[in-house]
């Protein structure tokens, strides 16, 4: 129960495999824990994209620090989900120390420490992450060198069989049948790795838009000279093992955090679950609500911080397509208090990068647009983008006045923290700029924690 790398107490974590599947002793630990404490109020969180357990160890001290000070009367108990996920070591965390040396090499080229998460991310794939690093390190100049690129890709991430991941992949569902993969696991891998490479331009000019580009037509469209198509290869990589991760969040959340929740329904009925997830976390928190028990309503609240995943889950008809619904229909409803997303709109990987991976194939291409994210993110949007979509009776709320205001005792509320999780460079943006005083406080009302 004690760990010394964290601050608060009493605190446990849970360990998941890819398949959902908990380090039983830690669960056990955990099931015996909450009663022996009289735990009255336990915050759950998991982590996104992360790729060790000291970074999501270290993720969870900082942002249960000031909860005791903010409920000092409360009786919580905290728990951290670890399940494996990583990050490009590329990306920086606001107040967290660089994972990676100053002599990191410039992109495409994939450095040591992203290259090793790879490796444990991927267990018995050294070889294609051997040829994939060559690849990105020589960059070949013939197309038919990127479509061999995107075909290492593609084996990289492809599901191990006979393993449940592969129903876990869909956010949305048309005539009950999940989705298809996205475009940039069948579409041309030279087309994809351009667009990549221009959205990275358009994100890394200091106003948002290249230095050179012409003003945009009375359209709104505009066009760049090519940047490397290498560079969008890197980030190809990057995305296709995000959707890995995205996938694993879904099996965990429903195989795993779901059914240890309802067994500490079992064990401490009158004990108030609070779950929180950051990123690809946001996902598995939300899977758990699908994993409950039936008739388990000990979950009091959901909060998701920059959400990486679609927001219309739990929408049960999509405003493009009245055949689609989100796979998550109706479960905000097992919650018995609210759902809370809050968003930003300074997340650059959810506000460009997402959609442009989370896309179809046959959508229509071109990154022409200066805002990629009004193009394709009303389609394929995220929730940390602009909070939850097309679900009757959503409340919406400013960071301010939702710490301000008694929030609904039930559904789901979009709460914009702009104001905070504002931090951040390209490519991600502020996407993990998580670590704020007012978001605990925010996990408080939720939850009603006093």
């Amino acid at each position: 129960m004690a760990n010394p790398a964290v601050s608060v107490t009493p605190y446990w974590e849970l360990t998941f495999d890819a398949d959902g599947d908990p380090d039983a002793g830690k669960r056990d630990r955990l099931l015996a824990g909450v009663a022996q404490h009289q735990v009255r109020d336990l915050i759950v969180f998991a982590h996104g994209w992360n790729n060790d357990r000291s970074g999501a160890t270290r993720l969870y001290d900082r942002f249960f620090a000031p909860i005791p000070q903010l409920a000092p009367e409360a009786r919580i108990g905290y728990v951290g989900v670890v399940w494996p996920s990583m990050r490009f070591s590329d990306e920086p965390i606001p107040d967290f120390p660089r994972a990676v040396a100053a002599e990191m090499p410039p992109r495409p080229a994939l450095d040591k420490d992203t290259r090793h998460a790879l490796l444990e991310t991927f267990p018995g794939r050294a070889t294609v992450i051997d040829q994939i690093a060559r690849m990105l390190d020589q960059q070949p100049r013939e197309e038919s060198e990127l479509e061999e690129f995107g075909r290492l890709v593609r084996m990289l991430v492809d599901i191990v069989p006979p393993g449940p991941q592969v129903l876990f992949a869909a956010d949305t569902l048309c005539e009950g049948v999940p989705q298809d993969a996205p475009d940039m696991f069948s579409g041309s891998t030279a087309a994809l790795c351009e667009e990549f490479a221009q959205a990275l331009t358009l994100l890394e000019a200091p106003d948002g838009a290249p230095d050179d580009a012409p003003d945009p037509d009375p359209s709104g469209a505009a066009s760049f000279s090519l940047p490397n198509p290498w560079d969008g290869a890197h980030e190809l990589l990057r995305q296709a093992t995000y959707y890995a991760m995205k996938r694993r969040a879904g099996t965990v959340g429903e195989r795993g955090l779901g059914r240890v929740v309802g067994q500490l329904a079992e064990r401490a009925p009158q004990m108030r679950v609070h779950l929180v997830g950051h990123s690809f976390g946001a996902r598995l928190v939300s899977f758990a609500l699908r994993g409950l028990p039936k008739g388990v309503r000990t979950v009091k609240s959901v909060t998701l911080l920059q959400g990486a995943f679609s927001h219309y889950a739990f929408a049960s008809r999509l405003p493009h397509d009245a055949r689609s619904g989100g796979v998550l229909e109706g479960q905000h409803n097992r919650v018995d208090g609210p759902l809370v997303c809050c968003y930003s709109r300074h997340d650059s990987a959810l506000s460009t990068m997402y959609p442009l991976a989370s896309r179809m194939a046959g959508d229509a291409r071109g990154v022409t647009s200066l805002d990629i994210g009004r193009m394709l993110g009303a389609k394929w949007g995220a929730m940390g983008h602009d909070g939850v979509q097309a679900v009757p009776g959503t409340k919406s709320y400013k960071l301010a006045d939702a710490l301000r205001a008694t929030l609904p005792a039930s559904g789901c509320v979009n709460v914009d923290t702009a104001t905070v999780v504002k931090r951040g460079g390209p490519p991600a943006g502020a996407h993990s700029d998580i670590v704020h005083r007012e978001l605990a406080q925010m996990v408080l009302a939720a939850g009603r924690i006093h």
